[in-house]
């Protein structure tokens, strides 16, 4: 901006008092400068290798436990691999299915009967 722009603004800035530092300016300063690396020794102490490494193993151990209980077993997988029906029904429930079997093939052949005598 020059002083041409806008005469009444710099006449005023002209007038206005200059900024004085105070005698203890550099030593308040130095102070605050001093005083900040206490700030961040509390913040850094949390991140600490003392604190750090105990909190990583039990993370670890978390989320591997997590893995291991969230992931199918073996025979589960064999089960659900196998093709052929039959072969995943356990012994006990062989005679419902015989009667289902009896049951859908009764159904088949009652739905060809109503077919044939319209």
């Amino acid at each position: 901006m020059k002083r041409e722009d806008d005469q009444k603004l710099w006449d005023l800035l002209g007038e206005a008092k200059p900024p004085v530092a105070s005698p203890f300016f550099a030593r308040n300063v130095l102070r605050t400068i001093r005083q900040q690396p206490a700030v961040l020794r509390r913040i850094t102490g949390w991140f600490a290798l003392s604190r750090l490494v105990p909190a990583a193993t039990l993370a670890m151990a978390m989320i591997v436990a997590v893995f291991v209980v969230q992931a199918p077993d073996k025979t589960e997988l064999a089960l659900s691999t196998d093709s052929d029906p039959v072969a995943r029904i356990d012994p006990q429930d062989y005679d419902v299915v015989a009667d289902l079997d009896e049951l859908i093939a009764s159904d088949e052949n009652a739905l060809w009967d109503d077919n044939s005598s319209l």
